[in-house]
């Protein structure tokens, strides 16, 4: 079998058209059948139709659907599974618990659509995963927002889904039951081997969450790809955003304990941030904005910014008036910096230069 037959069999292949008055949905994706693929984008972009069209809950007329090889939908065919007979797990913004009973009775519940043969995913690994022994007796009705969801995304774990749906998990929670709730999620991503479809609007969980990214505007696909080429394409609304960043993966590298910093390394290049508590070489995820990037024709050493990295300047466009965004490439790395056009017309910054980036702020995500 051929590389490419073994992409095909791991992937997430769709094609929906849906046209409802005022909104319509066009969409024709292949996702990859392993890690987090998020679809991106503002309220009533599409997000939540289309992953209630791959849960079977809406029906794409003419539409198509395989999972990793298996057909779950194919009108031209007169296939349509329904959503109870789908492998799959939802995951909605609210829990939607049982209030009457306690977690552990919320996850014996869910076993019961999945027959002992078919159980890939054990309930004791579900509860391990998302760290919920100490809540297995507690009802439901007394749980923490962010329990409760670590708590439905167990039960749909125990189902041993092929594929894994989330609507927006951490809308209704505070910034402080995020951030209890994000590291789970992060255990999911590293060591499941189930495909993960995160519907969300938030930059920052996108960020640290998924390996691949579906922007989506006016139910329409404007990009889809890997998360770091996706998020550094001048072309799309993204790069305009204040915030706008990249994403690196990067290896912990080392360890300065007298100035208590810590070495990455991506590419062969350093990338120096305020000291971690990780494990030498581990794979970590990084946040770069382009708004802490500057440029430089040579490089710098009386500066106090660490990060001066050798860069090719692959394009740039302006931006907000009296500003430029620039696209980097750092040994197949991609960067953004967000500059002055003042400063730009007096370095004479141009598709093909060679010059350095200075990177100021480093925030580490995973």
């Amino acid at each position: 079998m051929s590389a490419t037959d073994v992409s095909l069999i791991n992937a997430i292949d769709t094609r929906f058209s849906i046209t409802w008055p005022g909104f319509s949905l066009q969409a024709e994706l292949a996702l990859p059948g392993r890690g987090v693929s998020a679809l991106f984008g503002a309220s009533g972009s599409g997000k939540t139709t289309l992953l209630r069209c791959l849960a079977g809950l809406e029906r794409a007329p003419g539409g198509y659907l395989a999972v990793r090889g298996e057909v779950w939908q194919d009108d031209a065919r007169g296939i349509f599974m329904p959503t109870h007979r789908r492998p799959l797990g939802y995951v909605f913004q609210e829990a939607s618990l049982f209030p009457h009973l306690s977690v552990r009775r919320n996850l014996e519940f869910g076993l019961k659509r999945v027959a002992t043969t078919e159980r890939r995913v054990s309930l004791d690994h579900a509860i391990a995963l998302l760290g919920i022994e100490p809540l297995l007796e507690r009802m439901s009705d007394k749980l923490s927002g962010g329990e409760r969801q670590r708590v439905a995304i167990a039960r749909a774990l125990a189902t041993s889904p092929r594929l894994l749906l989330m609507d927006e998990p951490l809308a209704a929670l505070d910034l402080r039951r995020k951030a209890e709730i994000l590291p789970y999620l992060e255990r999911l991503h590293d060591t499941l081997d189930i495909p993960v479809v995160y519907v969300s609007h938030a930059p920052e969980e996108v960020a640290r969450l998924a390996d691949h990214v579906v922007l989506l505007d006016g139910g329409r696909v404007l990009a889809a790809g890997p998360i770091g080429e996706v998020m550094a394409r001048l072309d799309l609304p993204l790069a305009r955003d204040e915030d706008a960043f990249v994403v690196i993966d990067a290896t912990v590298a080392a360890h300065d304990e007298a100035y208590a910093l810590t070495r990455l390394e991506f590419a062969g290049l350093p990338l120096w941030l305020a000291g971690l508590d990780s494990r030498l070489g581990a794979t970590v995820r990084a946040r770069v904005l382009a708004r802490d990037v500057s440029l430089a024709l040579a490089e710098r050493h009386d500066s106090s910014i660490l990060n001066v990295l050798p860069a090719r300047v692959v394009s740039l466009d302006d931006d907000a008036p009296g500003r430029v965004l620039v696209r980097l490439d750092l040994r197949g790395a991609p960067l953004l910096a967000r500059i002055t056009k003042r400063s730009a017309v007096q370095l004479a910054i141009a598709p093909g230069m060679e010059l350095f980036a200075q990177v100021k702020g480093v925030a580490l995500l995973r």
